[in-house]
């Protein structure tokens, strides 16, 4: 079992940053995928970014590129999501999840593990 716990979320106003991270615990983090997801309401969950367990591969869905960077620190098993110039379409739950398999993965059913979510709300 892996449990995972976000934080960071909050209100920022368009052109604002929020850096989200993951704590994990319960097994080996390096031997981890890990993905940044988010849900809108009236939404379904989409991809966001992920990151293999040695910080090698990285993905990231094409709305966020350049804006968002994710990152790891295995040493601290904690998994970060930096998002400058946030828009108010970036406004949704993030979700930060694991997978045991060894590259990136943008679909979520590649996942076993899942944190409760964090809000992130950006204003116009």
């Amino acid at each position: 079992q892996v449990q995972l716990v976000e934080s960071g979320g909050g209100l920022v106003q368009a052109g604002g940053s929020l850096r989200l991270s993951c704590v994990a615990s319960g097994r080996t983090f390096k031997n981890y995928s890990m993905g940044w997801f988010r849900q809108a309401p009236g939404k379904e969950r989409e991809f966001v970014a992920a990151i293999s367990g040695s910080g090698r591969n990285i993905a990231y869905t094409d709305s966020v590129k350049g804006r968002f960077t994710i990152s790891r620190d295995n040493a601290q098993n904690t998994l970060y999501l930096q998002m400058n110039s946030l828009k108010p379409e970036d406004t949704a739950i993030y979700y930060c999840a694991a997978t045991a398999l060894y590259s990136v993965y943008s679909d979520v059913r590649n996942y076993n593990y899942w944190g409760q979510g964090t809000q992130v709300t950006v204003s116009s």
